[in-house]
């Protein structure tokens, strides 16, 4: 196998040993050549200029200066602490170095009236610059080192530091691996693939990426091995996606029967959106032949998924099959039992709910009609996916918010069958197109990007805690409008280690300010028992309370139209997505809604740009798109992607063109032949085999 050096354990790399390979292990997990030669500088420092001292201004980074120290003295401080000041000359001028920490030592190592290399950040004090803790180097010796030019930094930690790691000492290995590794790094790509990309040379980039002789080399290197990490990813999910196609049948909703047509043409109590429209008909294209859905469809908080998740649970029923949905929570899953229920209150269906809470005798029922085939849609937690509950015949399982379900919870459904069900998974998480191609490219993706029209956007607004009298003044407005108010908690009870306003505080000053018999307040979180939250929940869906005080379990899971104020304390602590969940909690009735954020007035930059962009925009998917940049991918996306996005260098925000650009030559390679047997494709299978050694085998998708 071309890339067996790469599994060699680091210990038999010369200049390692077993203490440093023990260090390394822990401090970085570097435990192969492999993982050493993927340990990437973070930075790279430009050793390739020479200043002169007069040159040297307040706004100079890391300078580098060719002269001769003139004087070391050691100067007394606090204690018994020292500091060693020397003078450094070069034939402009003279500036002065400063030493904080070995005094002694350094003063004995230094040479006078040498000429040294010196490299550092210059310090402005009073007018005057010095160099603190500068590198110092003899001109002779910098001039016999191979590192010149691009210098690469390594992140290293005070445990590889003592042992001689720091950035140096690893570039010192990754030196002593690069000529062991010649040859045993070859070309996997086919030709017609690097030409069309523009690809540099894979061994080439590697020797670039750590030690690159200029920049336009080094930028061709890092683009190389970017490319190479979203290739396999996307590799593996394009090939997941092949074989889904190939391997797995699925039932034919072949007739668009009498529920659906009924349902569109009577019931439904609105048009729908073009975006609706489109997404039916792609679940219906997947459904119609035989084939099996894997789809995802995302749409923004009240885009309409649920409709279309029930118009593809009618399909399933017109077509002789039972239909469940499977939700995260108690909360969502009633939610969405209600409205369903509601919508099908005219039509001869039977739905039911299957949650923890559900009592054994009503229990016993649910699996008896399931079995008996009269009970048509079952939707629950994930209590579905228990062994107990049969099926008679369930073609369509509907999964929501799906990232917050594991693999094995899902891959449960499809043993609910002989066949495994069509999948419908949605998310009301907007995902931005590049991490949606990254993380889902298995699956096929549909976008409602249309809200219903008559849906006015929520006004946001930025309010500071020194403002609250003037918030709970509008929220008494609103309240004598008929409407009702959330206020969001990040907290339950008091931290010491944070100070921020907490729930229970919180509701004590809200009822203060909103006294009964006046006004009725909620409160809700998650220490709260099942049936006490319940009571409370409902308490704020009939109107019999005015505001609701809760955590974020409100986030999704309560539908109540006449709610026109959320007001989110702390604002700064919640990332992009959950305010956009929260805010989505309110303007799903006719009236005008609104957003309030309270901050206190210290806020970093991070959370400005959250707080502003909230006050900006509506948009989900401009929202998500910020929110990758602030986060990144892998906090955005929860759990889904564990394992999976373990990029080193690519970053999904920032690489979204070069992820598009990987998946078309994955796309490209596996079309033309799917099983990798071409000649010209045989070094890429034995790389594939090579990384894949150890992990889960191809083409089984959960």
């Amino acid at each position: 196998m071309p890339d067996h050096l790469l599994h060699s354990p680091i210990e038999y790399l010369k200049g390692v040993g077993p203490s440093k390979a023990e260090t390394l292990k822990k401090e970085l997990q570097v435990f192969t050549f492999g993982d050493l030669l993927h340990l990437y500088p973070f930075r790279y420092v430009d050793r390739s200029r020479f200043y002169k001292l007069n040159e040297i201004s307040g706004s100079a980074a890391e300078v580098q200066v060719i002269g001769k120290i003139t004087q070391l003295q050691e100067v007394a401080g606090k204690g018994r602490s020292k500091r060693l000041v020397g003078q450094f000359e070069d034939d402009t001028g003279s500036m002065e170095l400063v030493w904080f920490q070995g005094a002694r030592f350094l003063k004995n190592a230094l040479q006078l009236d040498v000429p040294y290399v010196l490299f550092g950040k210059p310090n402005s004090f009073n007018g005057r610059y010095s160099f603190p803790h500068p590198e110092l180097e003899l001109l002779s010796e910098f001039k016999a080192s191979p590192l010149k030019g691009l210098q690469p930094i390594y992140s290293s930690t005070d445990k590889l530091t003592r042992q001689g790691l720091n950035t140096k000492g690893i570039a010192r290995l990754i030196r002593t691996l690069l000529p062991q590794l010649k040859g045993s790094l070859p070309e996997f790509y086919p030709p017609e693939i690097r030409q069309a990309f523009h690809l540099a040379g894979r061994e080439a980039s590697y020797f670039e990426v750590h030690f690159p002789q200029n920049t336009e080399r080094l930028e061709a290197a890092r683009q190389r091995i970017k490319f190479d990490e979203f290739f396999f990813l996307q590799m593996e999910m394009v090939h997941q996606k092949q074989m889904h196609k190939q391997q797995f049948k699925g039932y034919a909703f072949a007739e668009v029967g009498t529920h659906f047509s009924r349902f569109f043409e009577e019931v439904l109590p609105f048009a729908l959106t073009g975006a609706q429209k489109r997404v039916l008909k792609e679940i219906r294209r997947d459904v119609m032949h035989g084939g099996h859905m894997n789809r995802l469809v995302q749409g923004d908080v009240g885009s309409g998924k649920t409709i279309v998740a029930l118009m593809s649970m009618l399909l399933a029923i017109d077509n002789g099959f039972q239909a469940c949905l499977m939700a995260p929570t108690e909360i969502l899953a009633t939610q969405h039992y209600q409205g369903i229920s509601s919508l099908l209150a005219q039509m001869d269906l039977n739905v039911a709910l299957l949650t923890g809470s559900v009592k054994a005798a009503e229990r016993k029922g649910i699996h008896q009609a399931l079995e008996e085939g009269s009970l048509h849609i079952l939707i629950g937690t994930h209590a579905l996916i228990e062994e107990k509950v049969t099926f008679r015949n369930l073609g369509l399982a509907v999964v929501d918010e799906q990232h917050r379900f594991g693999v094995a919870q899902r891959a449960k459904l499809w043993k609910k069958n002989t066949l495994p069900p069509h999948i419908l998974v949605m998310t009301a998480t907007p995902i931005p197109r590049t991490l949606a191609m990254a993380v889902y490219g298995d699956l096929d993706i549909s976008l409602i990007d249309e809200l219903p029209p008559g849906r006015k956007p929520i006004k946001t607004v930025h309010q500071y805690d020194s403002n609250r009298l003037k918030v709970f003044g509008f929220m008494k407005e609103e309240i004598a409008k008929g409407r009702q108010v959330y206020v969001v908690y990040p907290l339950i009870e008091e931290s010491e280690a944070m100070d921020y306003k907490d729930l229970t505080d919180g509701y004590e000053s809200i009822v203060r300010a909103f006294p009964m018999p006046d006004y009725q307040v909620s409160i809700v979180h998650g220490r709260m028992k099942a049936g006490d939250k319940e009571f409370e929940m409902n308490r704020f869906v009939k109107g019999e309370t005015h505001i609701m005080v809760a955590t974020t379990v409100i986030e999704v899971g309560v539908n109540v139209p006449n709610a026109s104020v959320m007001v989110i304390e702390s604002a700064e602590r919640f990332g992009l997505s959950q305010l956009h969940q929260l805010r989505g909690r309110v303007g799903r009735g006719a009236e005008k809604s609104y957003c309030l954020l309270m901050t206190g007035h210290k806020l970093s930059k991070e959370a400005k740009t959250r707080i502003s962009t909230m006050v900006r925009t509506n948009d989900g998917f401009e929202i998500a798109d910020t929110d990758m940049k602030l986060r990144g991918p892998g906090d955005l996306m929860g759990t889904r992607q564990s394992g999976l996005l373990n990029l080193k260098m690519a970053d999904v925000g920032k690489d979204g063109a070069l992820l598009g650009q990987a998946r078309q030559a994955a796309q490209r390679i596996l079309e033309e032949d799917p099983k990798l047997r071409l000649p010209k494709h045989q070094a890429l299978n034995s790389t594939i085999q090579g990384r894949t050694k150890g992990a889960r085998a191809w083409g089984r998708i959960s």
